[in-house]
């Protein structure tokens, strides 16, 4: 289980410090720093001769913050749009990787795949000792990384929820945005480098992103965004690296981990509270019935000032109110509520049903006179934007309009104004 393990640190490293790229709108940053510090690497093992990750993580750093510099550079100063220039400097750096990996890293064991593919079925070797305990390299690195990364964001969360959110904001007060922006680009080559004997450089990208993206979709707090993404990351390692006993034993369980991340990331794109496509026709769908359902109670409302004297049947007050499936289904609602009851005549309002359709009515005639008596509008204008409004006049805003006006007993047109 060392590998369940290391790909939920590794996982759970990348969502914390990938949820600020997602917040600052640069999650393809994560991608160009994940390919563009595979020189860094290659130059770490030519100086050093051998694979330390202290190396390894220091030409990390020092590649990241060229290529952020260089993307900045070419935005600011060259006139190159953001994205141009982004991809301009990380294709052309990871081209200069792989040529260098073939030419003085061919003999190794960094080789392409290890770096593009992860080796997260055999994390539990090469061991280090710590205290007399063997502990698997990839889980030390890991590990470390997951600590250095909450650590990171503990020590300086004022500063990174500012900065992300409002970078002038976080200038006027003192706060230096741009050594924040690079310290975070750091620390994504940092996560980067420790990410690739787990799930590799390709791979990594995705857990930079996806838990981020997925954890947006459920909230809009930088707190709970963190938990959630965190969560996401491990749950992805979990059942990713058990998913490869049902396929093969032969697979690699980073892909697989990136298919369980976008299949919840696709789960709350459907189904998120507040953003989900389902979640939002949902809510169409509830404000739709809503407001034929109070069209059918001001209706008969309106008829029974009029003193109208034939009742309207189901089917002539759904036509009335737009006809169709959905008129039929809001009558229903109402019968099955009690504001309205069927009688051999049509339908008539109960007596809540009468107060409800009041109020719906006072609500409708009290936005027509305050469109005249404010807004100076005609009296052929009012009717249709005062039928829009009466569906979200509360009581509160019913007695603040009532209070404003002058007269407040009828309506431009000289209709009563429901109390």
């Amino acid at each position: 289980m060392v590998g369940v393990g290391v790909g939920m640190m590794t996982n759970v490293s990348c969502a914390l410090i990938g949820c600020y790229l997602v917040m600052r709108r640069m999650s393809l940053m994560g991608d160009a720093i994940s390919h563009a510090v595979l020189p860094g690497l290659v130059v770490a093992f030519i100086f050093t001769g051998s694979l330390n990750i202290g190396g390894m993580i220091l030409g990390a750093f020092a590649v990241g913050l060229l290529t952020t510099f260089l993307t900045q550079t070419l935005h600011r100063h060259g006139g190159v749009p953001a994205d141009a220039s982004m991809g301009v400097v990380f294709t052309s750096l990871f081209a200069l990787g792989v040529v260098l990996l073939r030419r003085y890293a061919h003999n190794v064991d960094l080789d392409a795949d290890c770096v593009l593919q992860g080796v997260l079925s055999f994390v539990a070797n090469p061991k280090i000792e710590i205290w007399g305990l063997a502990i698997p390299r990839a889980a030390m690195s890991s590990g470390s990384v997951l600590l250095l990364n909450m650590l990171f964001i503990a020590v300086l969360w004022k500063e990174l929820k500012i900065s992300s959110f409002d970078p002038e904001l976080a200038t006027t007060m003192g706060i230096n945005a741009t050594l924040l922006h690079y310290l975070l680009m750091a620390m994504v080559a940092a996560t980067t480098v420790a990410s690739f004997e787990a799930v590799g450089s390709i791979l990594v990208i995705a857990m930079l992103i996806v838990p981020g993206a997925t954890a947006h979709l459920l909230t809009d707090r930088l707190k709970p965004m963190l938990i959630i993404a965190g969560a996401v990351g491990a749950i992805s390692a979990y059942l990713g690296y058990l998913g490869t006993f049902w396929i093969t034993e032969d697979a690699e369980p980073a892909g697989l981990m990136v298919c369980v991340s976008a299949v919840l990331f696709m789960l709350a794109v459907f189904f998120s509270p507040r953003y989900g496509i389902v979640s939002t026709l949902w809510r169409n769908l509830q404000t739709t019935s809503r407001i034929i359902r109070e069209d059918v109670l001001a209706m008969l409302y309106r008829l029974e000032e009029l003193a109208v004297e034939r009742l309207m049947g189901t089917g002539e007050a759904a036509q009335a109110v737009g006809g169709g499936l959905a008129s039929r289904l809001a009558i229903w609602g109402l019968l099955r509520r009690g504001s309205i009851e069927r009688t051999h005549g049509g339908l008539r309002l109960t007596e809540a049903g009468r107060r409800q359709a009041a109020s719906l009515v006072r609500s409708h005639r009290l936005w027509e006179a305050y469109l005249v008596e404010f807004l100076g509008m005609p009296l052929d204008r009012v009717h249709a934007p005062a039928a829009r409004m009466e569906h979200y006049i509360g009581q509160e805003l019913q007695q603040q309009i009532a209070a404003d006006l002058r007269e407040g007993e009828t309506d431009p047109h000289g209709r009563e104004i429901p109390r």
